[in-house]
């Protein structure tokens, strides 16, 4: 039998080369390739699904693909964050994490952390206001709780569920200000409007809850906010004092949200996504809409968001616990 000839070698050698790219997962060799799904873990129309709906809309500019909103709620953010902890780790199904993942596990909801996920970027964060209503005789966030402090559990308080971001808010700055949290009753609602509709209807009196949130009746005239838990004024209302200018005060709280794919997606499609959500998040049409609604942008990449969730939920689970919601 005559030996192959050089050409005939080098030939094979390719076919097989070709051969083994061809038996690549997809991801590996050319992702995206089809459509990606991005999960909320909240219901339509509230701040983190239009968040999630522009970041969305941009990334498909970038990656020439669709990329589907999905709401997925209930648990109190535990079915949307484990539905995208447990999806396939090939880059196709992606998330928009919230602060409740360094909340949900202290309180006994379930194992899932920061962790549990391969971090993304950073890419918003709403700070903590007080907010009362219009006609309340409180001037400044002192004549606040000086009151409570001299009537405890005369003040109830609400925005979201037991033991969510905005309860923590206002119960670790109760401690900070050594006022015992369980002065003012925390009373239980479906979110930031619900509450804010509750304190208008003067169900409750206080609606710690972000200014974003509570835009629309503070431009109505029918709440006003008493000062911000940040280390920096908004820019959507500058004039409300921070808690450090107001009462000297280092404590902040703020709910924040960020892109997260499951652990173990492959390296290209990580990387990819990491370029595309830092480009959406730099790009004007982003800062726009964000600004229009009076969101917070703050962008971190996947390395700095990874220590951030770890961060964040080192310090949630130390106030939950020093205010007795941890369980």
């Amino acid at each position: 039998m005559p030996r192959p000839s050089r050409r005939t070698l080098i030939a094979g050698a390719f076919a097989a080369v070709a051969l083994a790219a061809a038996a690549l997962p997809a991801a590996a060799q050319n992702w995206p390739s089809r459509p990606i799904q991005l999960i909320v873990p909240w219901g339509a129309g509230g701040g983190t699904d239009a968040t999630a709906r522009i970041l969305g809309s941009l990334m498909e500019k970038e990656l020439g693909q669709p990329v589907t909103v999905v709401n997925r709620t209930g648990g109190s953010g535990v079915v949307g964050h484990a539905a995208i902890a447990s999806a396939a780790p090939d880059g196709y199904t992606i998330g928009l994490a919230t602060v409740e993942i360094g909340m949900m596990h202290w309180q006994g909801l379930t194992e899932l952390s920061g962790a549990s996920y391969t971090p993304i970027g950073l890419v918003n964060a709403d700070p903590a206001g007080i907010q009362v209503r219009a006609d309340a005789p409180y001037k400044t966030v002192q004549d606040l709780l000086a009151a409570i402090k001299a009537n405890p559990g005369k003040f109830k308080a609400s925005g979201t569920g037991q033991g969510g971001i905005w309860h923590l808010a206002l119960a670790g700055l109760l401690k900070d200000q050594k006022i015992d949290p369980a002065s003012v009753p925390w009373v239980p609602s479906n979110g930031a409007a619900p509450g804010l509709q509750d304190m208008v209807a003067g169900g409750i009196e206080i609606a710690p809850v972000s200014l974003p949130e509570a835009r629309s009746l503070i431009d109505a005239g029918k709440v006003k906010s008493l000062a911000i838990m940040n280390d920096k004024p908004a820019a959507l209302y500058p004039n409300v004092p921070t808690l450090k200018a107001a009462l000297g005060s280092d404590w902040t709280m703020a709910a924040w949200r960020g892109i997260v794919a499951p652990k173990g997606i492959p390296a290209d499609a990580r990387d990819k996504l990491s370029a595309v959500v830092r480009k959406v998040a730099n790009s004007k049409e982003y800062q726009d809409f964000m600004a229009s609604r009076g969101f917070g942008v703050v962008y971190a990449g996947p390395e700095d968001f990874g220590k951030f969730m770890a961060k964040s939920d080192a310090e949630l689970g130390a106030t939950m616990k020093a205010v007795g919601i941890a369980k």
